[in-house]
């Protein structure tokens, strides 16, 4: 798994979000990006991290950043998850983890004993030229909104 760096060029990807809608990475260009990639929505970690984005979400808006979640995930289980915990921001489908291989996110992981692949918890912060202004991989959901806060601040 090749990981992305501080000041590399944020992989541009279109993914349907939650309401079947396109979104394009490309589209935000002038605007502070969070991007957050979780393992699948409406299960206790992700919960957690999305959560949490949703009550930081008017303090980000104030720093002028955009939030997007992206899983593997189809768009009906996104939405699902999306209305009962009143998310408010865009959550988006990598079914084929294309999205999240270009962003160094998929990898092997070992649960009891069992090897699989799937979503390395990560978030990364984009700044309005499309560069990568924070990187995190193996983020607890408890450290993605002060630690990507920081980085919006200018800390």
């Amino acid at each position: 798994m090749t990981q992305l760096k501080v000041g590399d060029k944020a992989p541009l990807f279109t993914l349907l979000d939650q309401n079947g809608e396109k979104t394009l990475l490309g589209k935000l260009k002038g605007k502070k990006v969070v991007v957050y990639f979780y393992p699948r929505a409406d299960t206790p970690g992700c919960t957690t991290q999305s959560c949490a984005l949703r009550d930081a979400e008017p303090d980000l808006a104030e720093l002028d950043a955009v939030v997007l979640g992206i899983s593997p995930d189809p768009p009906a289980k996104l939405k699902k998850f999306d209305d009962k915990y009143s998310l408010g921001f865009t959550l988006l489908a990598d079914e084929d983890h294309t999205v999240s291989e270009a962003w160094g996110v998929w990898a092997e992981k070992v649960n009891y004993g069992k090897k699989y692949m799937g979503i390395v918890r990560s978030a990364f912060v984009v700044d309005e030229k499309g560069k990568l202004a924070g990187v995190f991989y193996k983020i607890s959901p408890k450290d993605t909104v002060p630690k990507v806060t920081k980085v919006l601040e200018g800390e």
